[in-house]
């Protein structure tokens, strides 16, 4: 299994935060398990260049898949994921505000939303993945996906807002500040912040706070299984352990063992990996 993620080039870095690759072939294995996908502070744009996977989502039961490029709005809930067992996806993620400018669309619409791609971007999509498939390299797949985005960037673009410049150096810290915090950061009022905030990311503020420190702590276990939890939650900047274990189960809907379980018999476990990108 290659489960990469790439630093986009300079010109596509104020509105991408990462590109992600996951290729892998599974023989042997009539069905895989499905990936119970947490909710993450993230907007992205996929391309299954091979493979399909279908999409159900845990609250709702609402069910989708079987598209070859799609955009994902931020998601509040837990989705279920169904891939195929030869599979390459390469996934677009975006910084905080960077789908918005790209697009012009304001992002509450695109909340919880799977969305065909090819209704959203130029008619060149329609051809990034049969250009992906017939790279011989991971560099070359990444380069095709990249000079798609920038054509669309000349076609259609906005410029940043300090609220997106505030909001991206979260990724680079383990607590995470309060809204009147970061409403400074951006220097803006916390009323006018929180209704830019909704255009740009597709939910409240205060609730994308609570997405990033469930992140930060998801992938903190992940990556140091030794830890226990109450370590974990003043890490990650929760009052006590049960304000972490309301976090998860608001999230998720489970404790957070309870989720752990879970996640510890997702794809990638079959070939020794852990999410913790």
């Amino acid at each position: 299994m290659v489960l990469q993620e790439y630093k986009p080039n300079l010109l596509l870095s104020e509105y991408i935060r990462t590109i992600r690759l996951i290729n892998f072939e599974c023989s042997g294995i009539d069905v895989l398990p499905p990936k119970h996908y947490p909710p993450r502070p993230e907007h992205c744009l996929s391309f299954y260049v091979r493979g399909t996977e279908n999409v159900e989502y845990q609250k709702s039961g609402i069910k989708n898949g079987n598209l070859s490029t799609v955009l994902f709005g931020q998601q509040t809930e837990v989705t279920n994921r169904y891939n195929s067992n030869n599979f390459l996806l390469i996934q677009v993620v975006f910084k905080p505000g960077g789908l918005y400018r790209l697009t012009n669309i304001p992002s509450n619409y695109l909340t919880n939303q799977y969305i065909d791609a090819q209704s959203i971007f130029s008619n060149e999509i329609k051809f990034v993945n049969e250009k992906i498939d017939e790279c011989k390299s991971y560099f070359q797949m990444i380069e095709v996906v990249e000079t798609f985005l920038l054509n669309e960037i000349k076609l259609n673009s906005c410029e940043i807002h300090p609220l997106d410049i505030a909001t991206t150096k979260l990724f680079h810290v383990n607590c995470i500040p309060n809204v009147d915090d970061l409403a400074k950061m951006a220097f803006q009022s916390t009323r006018n912040f929180e209704r830019h905030f909704k255009q740009r990311m597709g939910i409240s503020p205060k609730y994308y706070l609570k997405v990033m420190r469930f992140e930060n702590a998801f992938r903190s276990k992940n990556k140091n299984p030794h830890l226990d939890w109450l370590t974990i939650a003043f890490n990650c900047g929760y009052y006590d352990y049960q304000h972490l274990v309301r976090d998860y189960k608001d999230l998720t809907g489970l404790t957070p063992n309870q989720f752990h379980e879970i996640d510890s018999k997702a794809p990638e476990r079959l070939f020794g990996q852990a999410d913790t990108y």
